[in-house]
């Protein structure tokens, strides 16, 4: 196939295993490594290399895209990968790191003489495995043909935010957007559970939306999932709660004095210490009741 690209997949999880099934039905070469190996192992039956170190996935690779939970787990994979990665490789990493995570990432692509694309994206586990994410970018321009064909392959839109990965711009960025997530799911669990205690059908409140200027797709979701008791994650409420810390201490750092965000968390919290960590973050909605 022309232009097909070698990538090493790092981080297998709901995410990084499902861009991984979209770069292989668009014929790319993809070689995946994951801590679980267990975890990793159904993308051999796609037709993935698996591997089990960072090093041997990395080995040839043309990019590298990490798919990891937080900034210290990426370059831990990145520094077991360092002696195979290839001069010029393109770097994209794509979990939400918080921008404080880019200098050392930067200064490691620089030791290293590869090209970091700092790329969080929006959306989960439906649009990930449907090849529908957005892409928020940030990254020298000599990096972005070969970036653009991976995005193409996960994605249905890229928003390029300037050549200086170390800014922060697409990870600044993405803590904004998932302030208003969080912010939403909330919203929504407060909303049904104060509908529960007040004995109102939450589906009046739902139909009292429809047609509103305050309703959306991602609340009918997040009601779903309460109101069905599914709460199979898509975003866990541990996620969750590590995204709310990184904005929060990013919004300290910028001066900004934020209100709902540390109640949201202080409400997620709560639902991890009552076991609900690994569930979806609609169980924020069952922090409502439970001691």
């Amino acid at each position: 196939m022309e232009n097909t690209l070698s990538v090493a997949v790092l981080g297998t999880g709901t995410m990084g295993a499902a861009m991984a099934r979209n770069l292989l039905s668009a014929g790319h070469d993809v070689r995946v490594w994951n801590r679980t190996r267990a975890r990793a192992e159904p993308l051999a039956e796609r037709g993935a290399y698996v591997t089990g170190e960072p090093a041997d996935a990395v080995r040839g690779a043309d990019v590298v895209l990490t798919s990891l939970l937080d900034g210290p787990s990426v370059m831990d994979a990145m520094r077991a990968a360092a002696s195979d990665l290839g001069e010029g490789a393109v770097w994209v990493q794509t979990s939400t790191v918080g921008p404080d995570a880019l200098a050392p990432m930067a200064a490691f692509a620089t030791e290293r003489r590869v090209l970091l694309i700092d790329a969080p994206v929006l959306g989960t586990k439906q649009p990930a495995e449907q090849g529908q994410l957005q892409i928020l970018a940030a990254g020298p321009l000599a990096a972005r043909p070969r970036a653009e064909q991976v995005f193409d392959a996960i994605g249905r839109r890229t928003v390029w935010l300037g050549e200086d990965a170390s800014a922060g711009a697409a990870s600044k960025l993405k803590l904004v957007f998932n302030g208003w997530v969080l912010t939403v799911i909330n919203g929504t669990a407060e909303s049904l559970a104060l509908a529960k205690g007040l004995g109102v059908d939450p589906q009046d409140f739902l139909d009292a939306l429809e047609g509103t200027a305050l309703d959306s797709a991602y609340l009918r979701m997040k009601s779903e999932a309460i109101l069905s008791g599914d709460y199979t994650p898509s975003f866990t409420v541990s996620n969750v709660l590590k995204d709310a810390r990184l904005i929060g201490e990013a919004a300290q750092t910028s001066g900004v004095r934020l209100d709902l965000l540390p109640a949201g968390a202080e409400r997620l919290a709560r639902a991890q210490a009552q076991g609900h960590g690994g569930k979806d973050a609609a169980a924020s909605y069952l922090a409502s009741f439970e001691d």
